[in-house]
């Protein structure tokens, strides 16, 4: 990652990394949970992808998040039967990464603490990571990653993107904004 002490963002009980598409959230989620395995602090992943109901999902999903927390179970969406599955737990343990696009709006915020703390996280300790990348490295990555699986729903996610992303400002509520541009790509 780009100049970035990876054991300061893993002093918390919950992450949450937020960012447009193709910003590196999966990337960076795993290099926590690596970062978190050798603190010896083995990491669950909650993906929000996992929560959206499709290609029109992104608000839903995200809204999704705070009642998954709430519950500390959810139901993955299966992407290839479009329908969710059966209900998955969030195993009570921290540390808890949670990544993708509308990770980090207020409520979900406040559901990740109150999670920790029914966790048995004395005093939840919830940090958040906005990556912020210029739109042609995001597509490109993005384009690389999920081919044309992807490509015909671009301009539509990105939309909701835009959308949730004005209402809900993430880059104001995150502790932390990494900006990454095209020359210190680390995907790319």
């Amino acid at each position: 990652m780009v100049d970035l002490d990876l054991e300061e963002l893993a002093d918390c009980d919950v992450l949450l990394i937020d960012g447009r598409s193709g910003s590196g959230k999966t990337h960076l989620a795993e290099h926590m949970v690596q970062t978190f395995a050798a603190l010896r602090r083995p990491a669950q992943v909650l993906h929000v992808e996992a929560l959206y109901p499709g290609w029109d999902g992104l608000a839903a999903g995200s809204l999704a998040l705070a009642a998954a927390l709430r519950t500390s179970s959810y139901r993955a969406y299966d992407w290839i039967a479009a329908a969710f599955g059966p209900r998955e737990r969030i195993e009570p343990r921290v540390p808890l990464v949670i990544e993708g696009c509308g990770a980090i709006t207020a409520e979900n915020l406040a559901a990740a603490e109150n999670w920790a703390a029914a966790a048995g996280a004395a005093l939840p300790r919830v940090r958040s990571v906005w990556l912020e990348v210029e739109a042609v490295t995001r597509k490109r990555r993005a384009l690389a990653r999920d081919g044309e699986v992807y490509a015909p729903h671009w301009d539509r996610w990105a939309a909701q993107e835009e959308e949730l992303y004005a209402w809900h400002r993430p880059w104001e509520l995150a502790d932390r904004t990494i900006t990454i541009s095209a020359c210190d790509d680390p995907i790319g």
